[in-house]
């Protein structure tokens, strides 16, 4: 059975029994542009856009979405952000770069990161950006000299760790006391932060931004954490703290796996808002300006992968790997933390998926599995055959890697049957262009 979940709004099989998104036959995609191939459904990007503004401000009219631009960002994709009235989350020069090459409102865009560098910091204050979240007390003294040095007093926000496990890989865990992220308010160092960005001459302090982790499935950290947040905030009005903004940051969860059920938009702005409102009440807070950073909920589901299938091993007994012309260089993700995904064989989807294989790439590592054991049609090795794997539009292509000197794949933009190149596959010659003999 075709799992719809995971694959963009408008994936369909067409009457070639091939899969199609956004009015395109995935198999002459494939053809056309190469394998390995990622394919983003514009319709899809837009759609989760538009619901999260809109089941944020519904609730909460005094709310700003940015998306997350380490899941993945690139100017194509930057335009439609924008056009759709999205704020940016950037984590490096290199994403706030993408911002500038588009325009981008500079006060929608907030500047994270746990060891942003000074030129980084310059770049940022030079443009004109709306925020900056600050991480660290080194940071905290590099932006005050940058800040005195160019007489401009920068707007920013304080990036706490509430203490509280969101129920995550450990690896994408970020909001507990042991982490490299944010001043924690168990330490002290928090309270200790809010009192030396108040002093400084040309810091401004707008608020308060935690980060639980992700993706999280459950909703009830994030009404412990704002709980604690704003309790904290509550407690330091005596020491000039004016909690004018207010951010729970992202992490929400997407469906990798057809069995997989995460909240809708709706229950996590539900949650969000409710919360944040209660507890506003509660202390006696004034309601801040609300500011939600959603990443792989926006592109992850958007997203499609496409390979093509070469070797095929089979051990009796034991398992049948699959080969493909892609892997671990552009989806670490499953080498990295244990992700999980789906496959489907895009040119025979109406076949009966009859045998379990696993999804190896072509990587020279033994880690390099894309997909394990998921059930196929029967696959041989005549390199005709293609495996699409949904939600990969978050984070798989954001890091990858030219490990064994594979070129990174192209990228493309799809939408009423017409399909545009947004990123073209690199080459051999681009890989060697830094290389000084």
């Amino acid at each position: 059975m075709f799992p719809q979940n995971v694959f963009p709004k408008t994936a369909a099989i067409n009457t070639s029994g091939h899969l199609v998104i956004g009015g395109c036959d995935a198999v002459e995609l494939a053809s056309a542009f190469g394998t390995p191939l990622y394919v983003f459904d514009e319709e899809t990007l837009r759609a989760q856009c538009k619901s999260f503004i809109k089941e944020f401000q519904s609730r909460y009219s005094n709310s700003t979405v940015a998306y997350a631009s380490k899941a993945y960002i690139n100017p194509a994709l930057a335009q439609i952000f924008q056009a759709e009235g999205m704020g940016l989350d950037v984590v490096s020069g290199g994403e706030l770069a993408v911002a500038q090459s588009v325009n981008f409102p500079p006060h929608l865009v907030f500047f994270h990161g746990n060891n942003k560098t000074g030129e980084e910091l310059e770049q940022a204050l030079k443009w004109g950006i709306g925020r900056i979240v600050i991480d660290s007390f080194y940071e905290l003294s590099l932006l005050e000299t940058i800040a005195s040095r160019a007489q401009k007093t920068q707007d920013v926000l304080l990036r706490v760790s509430p203490g509280i496990d969101p129920h995550t890989h450990t690896k994408t865990t970020t909001g507990i006391l042991d982490s490299k992220f944010g001043f924690s308010i168990e330490t002290g160092d928090a309270k200790k932060a809010v009192q030396c960005a108040i002093n400084a001459s040309y810091i401004n302090l707008k608020g308060l931004h935690f980060h639980l982790g992700s993706p999280i499935f459950e909703l009830e950290p994030y009404q412990t954490a704002i709980a604690v947040v704003l309790a904290f905030a509550s407690q330091l009005r005596e020491e000039g703290l004016e909690l004018q903004e207010f951010s729970p940051g992202g992490g929400f969860a997407v469906a990798y796996t057809r069995d997989q059920m995460p909240p809708d938009i709706s229950d996590y702005a539900e949650t969000i808002v409710n919360t944040l409102i209660d507890e506003c009440q509660r202390l006696g807070l004034d309601e801040p300006r609300l500011i939600v950073e959603p990443g792989r909920i926006i592109t992850g589901p958007a997203g499609v992968a496409l390979y093509r299938v070469g070797a095929v091993k089979d051990i009796p007994g034991i398992r049948r790997y699959v080969s493909v012309d892609g892997g671990m260089g552009d989806n670490i993700r499953p080498a990295l933390y244990d992700a999980t995904y789906e496959a489907v064989v895009a040119n025979r989807m109406n076949e009966k998926p009859t045998e379990t294989a696993t999804i190896a790439g072509k990587y020279c590592e033994s880690g390099d599995l894309l997909v394990k054991d998921v059930l196929l049609p029967p696959i041989g090795s005549e390199g005709t055959d293609i495996i699409a794997i949904p939600t990969s539009g978050a984070y798989c292509i954001s890091m990858a890697s030219n490990y064994n000197l594979n070129p990174r794949p192209p990228i493309i933009l799809v939408r009423d049957g017409k399909a545009r190149l947004i990123r073209r596959k690199e080459t051999y010659e681009d890989q060697m262009l830094l290389d000084v003999m």
